[in-house]
């Protein structure tokens, strides 16, 4: 079993203050808002944007792995991670991911290619933590 462990702190009121995170292993730290989250405020990360990142990040693992299983030998795995907000009711949820994904693999058809990433992206752990979400994937060979 493999644990990972991240902390997070806002500091005032939803419209005004502002928070900060911190991996625990890499120290990586990143600030983030109301206005980064809600508004068109890029200044700082949002938790959608991280799991943006997360979801693009295991998803190319899970892809690569799955590639090499099955005898190919992945490149390279380019993935960006779309993560939609949207007022559902009375709040907010996350509605969809649209993964965007692009690999160099050789010897490999199209065909192949995608069926292998949607696997990937049904079985990657993050992916499968997001079930509650729409998660869409575009997935080209280069």
């Amino acid at each position: 079993m493999s644990k990972h462990f991240a902390n997070a702190t806002w500091e005032g009121n939803l419209p005004k203050g502002n928070g900060k995170f911190q991996l625990k292993t890499s120290g990586y730290k990143g600030a983030y808002s109301f206005t980064s989250r809600f508004e068109d405020d890029k200044s700082s990360s949002s938790p959608e944007e991280l799991i943006g990142a997360a979801h693009a990040s295991c998803f190319s693992m899970a892809f690569a792995h799955s590639l090499d299983q099955s005898g190919f030998n992945p490149e390279e795995i380019r993935t960006e991670a779309e993560v939609t907000l949207d007022k559902t009711g009375d709040g907010f949820s996350i509605t969809e991911i649209l993964l965007k994904t692009e690999g160099k693999v050789s010897g490999i058809n199209k065909e192949k290619f995608l069926e292998i990433a949607n696997d990937a992206k049904e079985n990657c752990p993050v992916s499968k933590a997001l079930k509650a979400t729409n998660i869409r994937l575009e997935a080209e060979l280069v």
